[in-house]
């Protein structure tokens, strides 16, 4: 897992400085770019989870995935050291840039999808697989705590050691390194193989799913009135208290509610498109119960996309010094962020954890995030107010005569949100989930963060053509006003999380 997130880290922490500096595209778009393949990141492990839960398992899943992600990086890695494979260098300033050529576009693009392919495949399947070996709730929860942890750190590597060796040496041997972090993680995941616990996939849940909303609808007209809990199906299931049809969404029982054109030859009955288990049902339930809940980390995820991708272009603008000598590259500001995580993440695991539900955490990172946001806004508005004593609205490529260190202070503090809400999701939806549907649960949190990134695009873009707040030359433009907008954003969200939160009920009552 480290050497896959080292490698994925080292290419995406620097993505819009690779594609601004190398490749020639304007500010905004490279922003809006990185976000569309940072939300491909995030929606892959869906597809990841699904093949796992399914068909191959999550060992074959990862596998596979991470063989296209060292392919990524391979081309990655081609581009950066081919003159042939970018445009040619643009002077800093100069507004007439030769831009890529829809052959080096589509080189670029194909290494971007293979490479985000990879790190989506494997991410979170990872973390399945990693919970697997472990039978009890607390044990996993404290897993997933670790593996943030091991994410986030390895996260900090690339930010920092990878990004200055691709700013100050070279971006061909910044990938090279990725490539060859790549193909470690690889070996040494191999080479683990007779240790693992591997759960066979149980076939695909969501063609249970289908097949519990076909038997409803075709079951409609027959009526529930004087159902027994005899006159459901139960197939090889134990018939117990807690298979027993619950009241919540009564109108899905009909699906396990056995007629006489279900019964076989023999008088027995088998699973159809016509009739479903009771647990099959109940899974359904408890997908539709958990779904408001998860709907939630949406808004969140698209305030913190906003925030991550603006704050590069914010620290291009500043003064990045340390000393005389030593200069921050933009692209690391994001470590941070990371480092504030592992950090927190370090303490809610030994002083916090145990005393918060995974609702109260996730609660706690909506807050602090929103406090974040803020923090974000007023440090834009101190900035846009030294450009303006200092006369440089239209100057762009300048830097502003303020350093950029105060960008830690904000993204500190939504680091230390993240180690509350991240984790606190994953270990409620992995506990929560239908066992058929565990790689899925881990991988929803992922697919709220692509699905994040994809409408942080397109706010960015509305907001870009509605507004001047983003024009490719920031020191026009009001990124405070972005920042306000998505602290309100957040607020609006919270009150929303706190009614879903009130209304849950947990199905196991250890987490």
């Amino acid at each position: 897992m480290l050497g896959l997130s080292i490698a994925g880290g080292g290419w995406g922490s620097n993505l819009i400085v690779f594609l601004i500096t190398k490749f020639n595209v304007k500010s905004i778009s490279a922003t809006q770019i990185t976000n569309i393949i940072f939300g491909t990141n995030n929606l892959i492990p869906i597809v990841g989870a699904f093949i796992a839960d399914s068909f191959l398992g999550s060992f074959s899943v990862v596998v596979i995935f991470s063989f296209l992600s060292l392919l990524g990086m391979t081309m990655l890695t081609l581009i950066a050291t081919m003159h042939s494979l970018r445009p040619s260098s643009c002077p800093p300033g100069s507004l007439t840039c030769e831009g890529p050529s829809n052959f080096q576009y589509s080189v670029l693009y194909g290494a971007l999808a293979l490479a985000s392919l990879g790190l989506g495949g494997t991410s979170f399947t990872i973390a399945t697989m990693g919970a697997d070996q472990f039978k009890n709730p607390k044990d996993q929860g404290v897993f997933f705590n670790w593996y943030f942890m091991a994410l986030y750190v390895a996260n900090l590597i690339s930010s920092t050691a990878i990004i200055y060796v691709e700013d100050n040496v070279g971006w061909g041997l910044g990938f090279g390194i990725c490539f060859i972090a790549n193909a470690i993680g690889i070996l040494v995941f191999l080479l683990g193989k007779r240790f693992y616990r591997q759960v066979k996939p149980m076939g695909s849940p969501f063609m249970s799913i289908a097949r519990v909303l076909v038997a409803s609808i075709w079951k409609m007209k027959i009526s529930l009135a004087i159902s027994r809990d005899s006159d459901y199906f139960y197939a090889d299931e134990v018939f117990a208290d807690n298979t027993v049809p619950t009241k919540s969404f009564r109108f899905l029982n009909r699906a396990a509610l056995k007629t006489e054109k279900d019964k076989q030859f023999n008088g027995s009955y088998t699973k159809s498109w016509q009739l479903c288990t009771v647990k099959e049902v109940e899974d359904l339930k408890t997908l539709i119960k958990i779904m408001p809940l998860w709907s939630t980390g949406i808004c969140l995820s698209i305030t913190i996309a906003i925030s991550s991708s603006l704050v590069v272009l914010q620290a291009l603008s500043m003064d990045r010094h340390l000393g005389p000598h030593f200069r921050i590259p933009a692209g690391s500001f994001p470590v941070f962020n990371l480092l504030a995580t592992a950090i927190s993440i370090f303490i809610v695991d030994r002083f916090i954890l145990h005393k918060l539900r995974p609702l109260q955490r996730v609660g706690i990172g909506h807050v602090i995030n929103i406090v974040g946001l803020v923090g974000s806004a007023l440090l834009e508005r101190g900035r846009l107010g030294v450009v303006r004593a200092h006369h440089l609205t239209n100057q762009p490529g300048t830097v502003v005569p303020m350093s950029a260190l105060w960008l830690v202070a904000p993204m500190s503090v939504m680091g230390i949100g993240e180690a509350f809400q991240f984790p606190g999701q994953v270990a409620l939806y992995y506990e929560q989930f239908p066992k058929s549907l565990k790689s899925t649960s881990t991988a929803m949190m992922s697919l709220l963060i692509g699905i994040g990134f994809y409408l942080s695009t397109a706010i960015t873009h509305l907001v870009k053509q509605t507004t001047g707040w983003l024009p490719n030359n920031i020191n026009q433009g009001r990124l405070d006003n972005v920042f306000w907008m998505s602290a309100v954003i957040g607020v609006v969200n919270f009150v929303y999380y706190l009614i879903c939160a009130k209304f849950f009920k947990y199905q196991n009552q250890n987490v």
